[in-house]
């Protein structure tokens, strides 16, 4: 494992221990009488960094969720071709999510968009979700084009 791949599984990790400290600290508060006011912008800048790095890292390392029963038993020329075919329509998934949600932060720039109390810009959030799928993206399409063995 590199060092970047080290850096990031550490980034997002800090970014679910601080999603649960948010929350933890916003129940306490609310049960105690003193409410965390914004703890749910907090939080959802958490698990967007979080959820994105996580994308990003289980792409890498070739980590998502798969069903093998039938993969398994192609030869290997067939199991290349099916892991191409895999990585095809998860790229095309994957430039969907990416193609609306730049349409969105396109269109939404100007409105200099922020939550309502603690004044989070959505448009730096939409950016780092972009950045991770546009990286996903490209992993995606280098392996459709030039699998290497693992």
């Amino acid at each position: 494992m590199n060092k970047l791949t080290q850096l990031a599984i550490w980034g997002g990790g800090a970014a679910l221990l601080a999603a649960t400290a948010i929350d933890t600290v916003a129940v306490i508060g609310r049960h105690v009488g003193i409410p965390v006011a914004g703890s749910i912008e907090m939080m959802q800048v958490a698990v967007l960094i979080a959820g994105s790095i996580g994308l990003l890292i289980a792409t890498l390392d070739r980590a998502h969720a798969r069903v093998k029963l039938l993969s398994d038993r192609l030869s290997p020329l067939w199991r290349d071709r099916a892991e191409r075919l895999s990585d095809l329509i998860t790229l095309l998934f994957v430039l969907a999510l990416l193609a609306g949600s730049v349409w969105l932060a396109a269109d939404l720039w100007g409105g200099h968009e922020q939550s309502e109390l603690l004044g989070i810009p959505w448009s730096v959030l939409r950016a780092i979700a972009n950045i991770c799928l546009l990286v996903v993206a490209a992993i995606l399409a280098w392996r459709v084009v030039a699998r290497r063995p693992n």
